[in-house]
């Protein structure tokens, strides 16, 4: 891999990551932009302890452009986007309209294909493993800034999903603060510890593979399977099969494998409602270890993948009691969807 960081007209970083070492980065940023200002605001929520981003700027970002405005495309034929160059392989810059920034962290663009037409699932092993060098050096690069506690790498997929621009990308957000569910995640394991001297990410991978019923996909160093208490219609974890904290402590073994795992379980997730529908919308989410964890070997790196369509032609949506309350209620049993997304492996 190699990897070519600039500057955009306006100041903001953008790093390029190439298969080929001898690939040159040298265009330039043509736009006549003005230096970015954000208004990002973090506010504590003093009855629930957690913490909300006011970002009015946002409103001005922009939403489902035509095919031949999109922002994330290549510069060609005189027309200028956020990437300088006529073509890419990966590319990952601050955001135009981020949520975070400054002394309240920071937010970043991944696009993982030139292919405005592409999905993630379309990309091949190399191209795939290339996103996950990009993931994993923005995750070590950004454990180095000094108001990030937290990174998370994610992708929205789908309309449904609430996604304003078609090309395929994800994004990276380095939270100033630990996140609500990861603050659960933390207590849960810390209880478990206390009540049975092991870790809680260990015991629960093992139940699973013991149990059978809802794993999904068993490689030689990753797993992936339907989660007891699935909170989704369809929702998959994917875990490595020796606990590490974050991506950059993944061992070359799970790094050459992941993209094999990864690629079979999205042509899975598109496959789950039969053929002639569209693409199925989901996210899904990276969770890491916070850097000032005190043990952070104890946290245990994986991904959770999610559609909020529970059968054809209908999503789940959050009502009362998940938006109220905070308490899901699935329609789709996890045995029978496990059971779904095995019988759709990919041809």
């Amino acid at each position: 891999m190699k990897k070519t960081a600039t500057r955009l007209a306006d100041g903001r970083e953008l790093i390029y990551y190439d298969a080929r070492d001898d690939a040159v980065r040298d265009a330039v940023d043509q736009r006549p932009l003005d230096p970015i200002a954000t208004r990002s605001e973090i506010r504590h929520d003093r009855l629930l302890g957690d913490r909300v981003a006011i970002a009015s700027h946002r409103q001005a970002r922009t939403y489902h452009p035509p095919a031949d405005e999109c922002p994330l495309c290549p510069s060609r034929e005189g027309r200028h986007s956020e990437i300088p160059a006529s073509d890419y392989d990966v590319v990952v810059f601050e955001n135009r309209f981020p949520s975070l920034a400054g002394d309240s962290g920071r937010c970043e663009v991944v696009c993982f294909t030139s292919d405005h037409d592409a999905s993630f699932a379309d990309l091949d092993a190399e191209q795939a493993a290339l996103v996950l060098d990009a993931w994993t050096d923005r995750t070590a690069e950004l454990a180095q800034h000094p108001a990030v506690e937290q990174v998370f790498c994610f992708e929205n997929r789908g309309k449904e999903i609430g996604v304003t621009l078609g090309h395929p990308h994800g994004q990276i957000y380095g939270y100033p603060f630990v996140p609500p569910r990861t603050q659960l995640m933390l207590r849960s394991l810390g209880e478990h510890r206390e009540a049975t001297g092991r870790n809680l990410f260990d015991d629960v991978v093992a139940d699973e593979l013991a149990d059978g019923r809802r794993v999904v996909l068993d490689g030689e160093h990753w797993v992936a399977f339907v989660p007891y208490a699935a909170h989704w219609p369809y929702e998959v974890h994917l875990y490595p099969k020796r606990r590490v904290p974050d991506l950059p402590a993944l061992d070359e073994a799970a790094r050459t494998e992941f993209p094999q795992m990864y690629l079979e379980l999205l042509k899975r997730f598109d496959r789950i409602f039969g053929e002639g529908e569209p693409p199925t919308p989901y996210i899904s989410a990276w969770h890491q270890a916070p850097y000032r964890m005190a043990d952070r070997g104890e946290f245990a790196l994986h991904l959770e993948l999610f559609t909020i369509r529970r059968t054809s032609g209908k999503l789940k949506f959050l009502a009362g009691s998940e938006s109220g309350m905070n308490v899901f209620i699935n329609d789709v049993p996890p045995e029978a969807a496990a059971e779904r997304l095995r019988e759709v492996a990919s041809k």
